[in-house]
């Protein structure tokens, strides 16, 4: 199913691609930069972002085969379209030691098992619980904002060898976090491009 796209959406990564050269990216990290660029109007997100190509297309068919999306608050599922997802946080509470977003991905591994997609876009908690589990994730969209805790939970991210989207920086948030997935969401299958 084709996703209509509105008139100022089309304007808007014109003006992008006018000040931004993202031809020579692959095609799917090319469809998550300009999305997330588009979501947060900075540029700097060209050369903040780090992803692998190889990664986007397995999770990219992973994610058109039906494998579940989990967040990690209802800002990112709000900004996820076309899609539903899990976010357990509501379920979840603080403990000595762990927070309510940490728990809230346990919970929701719990209910979803492994082969997920996940998108984290607020608590570097969330990502650090993450990577703790044996989640065997598709791909982990992890793109917590903040000044602690958000540039180092990304790094450990990237050392852990999942498939990944991050960034270098502070900057994240639920807003790009959901635009990351969204791309892969709106990017055509073989199947839509016949």
């Amino acid at each position: 199913m084709n996703r209509i796209v509105h008139p100022i959406e089309q304007e808007s990564f014109r003006r992008l691609r006018a000040r931004l050269d993202t031809s020579h990216f692959p095609p799917l990290t090319r469809a998550v930069v300009e999305r997330v660029v588009h979501s947060a109007a900075d540029l700097e997100y060209a050369a903040d972002l780090v992803t692998d190509e190889g990664d986007l297309v397995k999770a990219h068919a992973a994610l058109h085969a039906g494998a579940p999306v989990v967040v990690d608050v209802e800002m990112v599922a709000a900004g996820i379209t076309r899609r539903e997802t899990v976010c357990r946080l509501r379920d979840a509470e603080s403990g000595p030691g762990l927070t309510r977003s940490a728990h809230a991905i346990r919970l929701a591994y719990e209910q979803v098992g492994p082969g997920a997609l996940w998108v984290i876009g607020n608590a570097p908690t969330a990502l650090e619980e993450l990577l703790r589990l044996d989640a065997s994730p598709v791909l982990v969209i992890g793109l917590p904002v903040g000044f602690v805790g958000a540039v180092e939970s990304k790094a450990a991210l990237r050392e852990s060898g999942l498939p990944a989207v991050s960034n270098v920086s502070e900057k994240g948030g639920s807003a790009v976090a959901a635009a990351a997935l969204n791309a892969l969401l709106y990017h055509p299958t073989s199947e839509e491009t016949l």
